[in-house]
């Protein structure tokens, strides 16, 4: 997430010119065009105050990241693949079924 995408998006949506969204929020112009173009990161606290200023809330969330069980997933399934290869691939003769025609129910 990159705070000075988010200001600049913001502000565009909101239809605000950078003064009147920095009064709004604050703070200067030139600090919000300074976040803007990147030169200086505003604090968590500081860009939701200027996000909802202009009109947006700010959202993070906190997500496990899931690398390490997929990398587990992917050895388990590569495992059972290698156990599946080692039986023989041409079975002795075709696999018999009992015919349920002739099953009989009490």
């Amino acid at each position: 997430m990159d705070a000075g995408v988010l200001i600049k998006e913001a502000r565009e949506r909101s239809g605000l010119s950078r003064r009147h969204l920095a009064r709004l929020a604050g703070t200067s112009a030139s600090t919000l065009g300074a976040y803007e173009a990147g030169r200086s990161v505003p604090s968590v606290k500081t860009l939701e105050r200027i996000l909802r200023s202009g009109g947006f809330a700010l959202d993070v969330e906190l997500r496990r990241d899931d690398v390490d069980e997929e990398r587990r997933l992917s050895e388990t399934l590569t495992a059972v693949l290698e156990v599946v290869d080692a039986f023989p691939r041409n079975p002795a003769g075709p696999l018999r079924f009992p015919s349920l025609a002739t099953v009989v129910t009490p």
